[in-house]
This record gives C-alpha cells, sequence and structure tokens, in this order.
C-alpha cells in the first residue's frame, strides 16, 4: 500500500481563524500605531530617502518616476501626491498587501509580536475570506492526496513524462482533479462549507439548475500561493486535447490575477535581486529544479503594472524568459516598459533551437543548467533585444530595408531612451550596421525624442487633470463650494493637531456651521473622539472609507509647514457663516429680519 504524501510547507503557514470583530480598542490600535512606524513598515516596501523631517520615495500604488510618496514620522502616515492614496500604517498595508482592515491589523499586530484583544462580532468580509483560504488549503490537499491514488494515475503519469520526482511534486503542492465533477464539491461540503462559500472561492460552479459541480476535472492541479504562503488560486492543465488547454481562478475574495505571480512564494527568498519572468507552470518548475529558484510566472495573463511593482519589491533586475514563437515575442516586447517603468533593470535570454526553459533542460540536463547560466550572463539588456528583433524583420542588403529598420530603429528605440550616451552608444552601432551616418541618425532620435517629450507631457497634464478631479471623490460638494470646503479642511487641521482645544472649538464652531455634509461628518466625528482624549488616524479608519482616509491625510500633509492658529481658525469660522448662512432659498425664507440684516452688514464690510 502506497503510504500518502504529506501536504507541503507551504500550504501549511500560519492562517486566520476567522476575523476580529470592529472596533478594535482604540488603547490597541494606538499601541499598534506606536510598535509599527510607518518608515520601518513601508522600508520593506519602497526605497526611502530622508528629506527634512519626513521620508520620500516612489509610490508602490502606481508607476511613477519623481517620488511624490512621503511618509510623516509625526504621525506615522503616508500621502502620496501623485496617486493621492494616504494614510496610516494599517492603510499602507491594507494597499501594498491587498488586505482588509481586519487582515491588515493581525498582520502588523504578528509584526509586532502583540496579542490581538478577544473576537467580536465577525466582519462579513474578513470571515468570507478566511473561509476560501480554508477551502483553498483543503482543496490543495484532496487534489495532492487523490494524485498519488488509483484516480490520480493520469496526473502522476503526465507528471512523470515531464521528469518531475516525488519531491518536486511535494514542494509545489502538485495534484489531481478527478473527472467525475463532484468528488471535490462532496468532499468540502462534507467538511461543512455551505455551497455559496464554495462558489465564491471559485471551485465549484452552479449548473443551469443551480447545482454545484466542480470547477476542475480530468486536469493536473498546480496551486497558486501568496506571499505569506495561503493557496490563492489555482490553475490547471487538461491532459487531452480539449479547450481551454489551462484554466485559472477568477478573481475572488482572497486573489487578484493582474497581482498573482507563480512562485514567488519562494523566488522572494532565493536571495538575489534578480528574477526570472518565464511563461508557464512548468517552465518555472524546470528553472527552479535546475537551481534557479528566483523564476516566477504571470500565471497566463500578460504581464501588469501591478505583478511588475511586486517584482521591483524583491529585485533590481528581471531576465524575460519568454518563449522564442511569435506571441513570445510579442509578450516580451509588451512586458520590457512595464517594468522598465516600475524601475528595474530589464534583460531578455532567448532559448537556443526555439526551446523553451523546460523543453532546455529535459533534452541536456547534465549541462544544461550550467548552459542556462551562461546565457544569463550573455543576455543583452531590452535596447539590444529590441534592436535585433526588429533587425530580423528586414533584409539590411537592400537601401529599402536600411531605411525602414532606421526608421522603426530611431522612432521605437533610440527615441524613447533617456539617457543621452546610451542613445550615443545605440546610433554608433547603427551607423556601423547600415553605413549611414552616426550624427544623421542622432538627430532623427532627438526629433522622435522631442515628439515622444511632448506626448509624455499631454499625458501627465490629462493625469493631473484627472488626479485634480479625484480629489474631490471624498468630498464631491468642493467643486462648487471650493471656499467654504477649503476653510473646513484648515479647521480639520487645526483640530487634528490641537486636539486639547476640542471643547472650545466647538462652543466657538459647532458641527452646522460646517457647510458640505462630508466635512460636517468628519468634523462631528473628529469632536466626538477628541473630547474624550488623543486620538490617531488609526481610531479614524475603521469609520472612513479609503477615499475619505486619504483626504484627511491629505489635509493633514498640505498643513504640516505651515499649521492653522486659533485666528486663522476664527477667519475660517467667518467664511463658513458667511457660505453657509443663506446658501439655500429655505434658508432664506426661514430667516428673520435680524438674521437677514447681520447677513447684508457681512456682504458691505467685504466690499
Amino acid at each position: 500500500m502506497r503510504r500518502p504524501r504529506r501536504w507541503p510547507a507551504g500550504g501549511e503557514s500560519l492562517f486566520m481563524k476567522g476575523g476580529t470583530g470592529l472596533p478594535f480598542p482604540p488603547e490597541f490600535l494606538r499601541e499598534l500605531n506606536d510598535r509599527n512606524p510607518l518608515e520601518d513598515v513601508a522600508a520593506s516596501y519602497v526605497n526611502l530617502r530622508r528629506r527634512g523631517k519626513n521620508l520620500v520615495g516612489l509610490c508602490p500604488f502606481h508607476n511613477e518616476k519623481t517620488p511624490s510618496f512621503c511618509i510623516y514620522p509625526e504621525n506615522n502616515s503616508f500621502y502620496c501626491f501623485g496617486c493621492n492614496k494616504g494614510g496610516d500604517v494599517i492603510a499602507f498595508i491594507m494597499g501594498v498587501e491587498n488586505l482588509d482592515f481586519a487582515e491588515a491589523v493581525k498582520f502588523l499586530a504578528q509584526r509586532a509580536g502583540m496579542a490581538l484583544p478577544e473576537e467580536g462580532a465577525d466582519l462579513s468580509l474578513s470571515r468570507l475570506r478566511a473561509r476560501i483560504l480554508e477551502i483553498n488549503r483543503e482543496a490543495g490537499r484532496f487534489y495532492f492526496h487523490v494524485l498519488s491514488s488509483p484516480q490520480g494515475k493520469p496526473g502522476l503519469d503526465y507528471f512523470r513524462s515531464r521528469g518531475l520526482d516525488a519531491k518536486t511534486i511535494r514542494h509545489f503542492g502538485l495534484g489531481y482533479a478527478p473527472d467525475d465533477g463532484f468528488a471535490l464539491t462532496n468532499h468540502l461540503r462534507d467538511k461543512g462549507y455551505t455551497v455559496e462559500e464554495l462558489v465564491q472561492s471559485d471551485m465549484v460552479r452552479l449548473s443551469q439548475k443551480g447545482n454545484p459541480y466542480d470547477r476542475y476535472r480530468g486536469r493536473v492541479m498546480f496551486p497558486i500561493f501568496d506571499l505569506r504562503g495561503n493557496v490563492v488560486a489555482f490553475g490547471g492543465r487538461i491532459l487531452t486535447d480539449e479547450k481551454p488547454k489551462y484554466i485559472n481562478t477568477a478573481d475572488t475574495p482572497v486573489y487578484h490575477k493582474s497581482s498573482g505571480l507563480f512562485a514567488m512564494n519562494f523566488a522572494k527568498n532565493a536571495g538575489t535581486r534578480q528574477l526570472i519572468l518565464a511563461e508557464g507552470y512548468m517552465d518555472v518548475i524546470a528553472l527552479h529544479r535546475a537551481g534557479f529558484t528566483n523564476a516566477i510566472a504571470s500565471l497566463g495573463t500578460a504581464l501588469t503594472e501591478e505583478q511588475a511593482r511586486i517584482i521591483r519589491r524583491y529585485a533590481d533586475e528581471a531576465v524575460l524568459c519568454y518563449d522564442s514563437d511569435e506571441a513570445g515575442r510579442r509578450a516580451t516586447q509588451r512586458a520590457i516598459p512595464i517594468l522598465k517603468n516600475a524601475g528595474l533593470l530589464v534583460r531578455v535570454i532567448t532559448v537556443p533551437g526555439n526551446k523553451d526553459p523546460d523543453e532546455f533542460f529535459r533534452s541536456d540536463p547534465r549541462d544544461g543548467p550550467l548552459r542556462f547560466k551562461r546565457l544569463i550572463e550573455q543576455s543583452g539588456n531590452d535596447t539590444e533585444y529590441r534592436l535585433q528583433t526588429l533587425r530580423e524583420k528586414y533584409d539590411l542588403s537592400t537601401d529599402d530595408g536600411k531605411k525602414r529598420y532606421l526608421r522603426e530603429a530611431v522612432e521605437q528605440v533610440l527615441g524613447p531612451l533617456r539617457d543621452p550616451m546610451e542613445r550615443d552608444l545605440y546610433a554608433g552601432r547603427l551607423s556601423e550596421e547600415t553605413g549611414v551616418g552616426k550624427e544623421s541618425i542622432l538627430a532623427s532620435a532627438k526629433r522622435a525624442a522631442s515628439l515622444q517629450a511632448k506626448q509624455r507631457r499631454r499625458e501627465e497634464v490629462r493625469s493631473q487633470q484627472q488626479i485634480a478631479a479625484a480629489r474631490t471623490v471624498a468630498n464631491p460638494e468642493k467643486g462648487r463650494r471650493m471656499r467654504a470646503a477649503l476653510a473646513e479642511e484648515g479647521v480639520l487641521a487645526y483640530l487634528f493637531r490641537h486636539q486639547d482645544k476640542a471643547k472650545a472649538l466647538q462652543e466657538a464652531l459647532p458641527p452646522e456651521n460646517f457647510v458640505t455634509q462630508w466635512g460636517r461628518r468628519v468634523y462631528t466625528l473628529l469632536l466626538g473622539k477628541t473630547i474624550h482624549g488623543e486620538i490617531s488616524l488609526s481610531d479614524l479608519a475603521g469609520e472612513l472609507t479609503g477615499e475619505e482616509l486619504s483626504e484627511m491625510t491629505r489635509i493633514l500633509a498640505e498643513h504640516r509647514d505651515v499649521p492653522p492658529t486659533w485666528e486663522d481658525v476664527e477667519g475660517y469660522g467667518n467664511i463658513l457663516r458667511q457660505e453657509g448662512a443663506f446658501s439655500s432659498p429655505q434658508a432664506i425664507q426661514g430667516a428673520s429680519q435680524e438674521d437677514l440684516r447681520r447677513y447684508l452688514e457681512q456682504l458691505r464690510s467685504q466690499k
């Protein structure tokens, strides 16, 4: 009797049990903030440099070349002036790790070695995410054990035909989905999971009659782990000629394919700041078996900006090793600018004989690893690869071929180069190849660069306009009540900085004087909390949306260098009383003669 294999260590990592109820006690959140300085937490994701008493770096939430992401240690907050995201250390972890509030709190509590307070009522989303992670882990175990049973023989035969041994199968947690269509569904329902939970996990689909059935049938299974070792998704390969060959988990509450990277949980610990990007699961597994444990894949989708930003956290250099066919070349050309915009150095490997890495190592198991290492060392950078790809399109023995080659090389490759020395170098190489003067090629490249720079500036202006418009999302009335909204922001900044003045401020400027609904609500929330003791941004996180917390952080950031005084607040109060006094016909109809007289006197005094 064959002994069942153990589920790999990656699937046994720390797993959250349900969700912690909200609100967390204010004292706990304050201690959590104190023990997780944002500058220390963010340093694992962003290269930071000090600017005065603050820190700046490239934003981890959007692509940028000029740092606009700022950390303010004085109140443990961040704000990006490029994409408008902001908040405290909890908001940062929510965004960068794709967690909800309760999970981010648990993440930081674990980091600081803090015990969580006793659980209250579960958050529905947090509990659902926890249940889906449990379902995925149980499904992974099920597929893994099926592989070594008689039902799994087709899958085991397939893996053995691809050269995989038991150690590799266990390391990656590979498995097999039975062909009957209900085995996993019945197994998971016997474990107590509801049909709704199974459908939400995308492990189960519903028939037209509403009956649940297995999403994966007759496929070898590749579990996908997140960076913490949780099983978040699966890829399944059919063993017949049916289409599609591969199917993958759709987006779920625990998985977004735009950010998923196969084997990143292993590659991030490879001890190198270089990552190899391959196309498929088997290519990555072959690379790991050959000793290249820094290999990853982008899970059946074209590389995304989000994936590139994750890669940048763990690497300075990306080596593209896609297939040599036309589809692979297109994928390489598309991936190069995405990786470069994320701040990565890019190199490209072309595997000899139009082979993929899996075929390469299987054709030469003894010397393959050494030969592949040489391929990496000898690989050209992205500029050389793009020129080579263009060169192969044209016959350079003809004048027409040279002209078309030069035109595309100048417009697509040399023009976008920002470094004049690099542009000069490749202009010289093009001159040698074609016999056209270097100065002529450089002049054309400079014209192309100028046109592209103008296009970039137009796009930047458009982007800035979109960002400016987005800044009113949290407070939609700001666009038409700008004067009042800016005065409200000054009051909010003063109150947050001088929380001991809450009672005096409430008497001098009650909430009903605020003009915009958003400003009035946040002011009321701040007054209610600060009157009972000092608060931090984390105390607001459970009651403000992400956009609202970002808006509050922006307000604090913009008033940091010149903080409002009590005299400023008095001025803001006058503006709000003027703006809000008779802002609607109903207010005028309900006003007394004395109210109207005072309002008219205020208007005259402004002239």
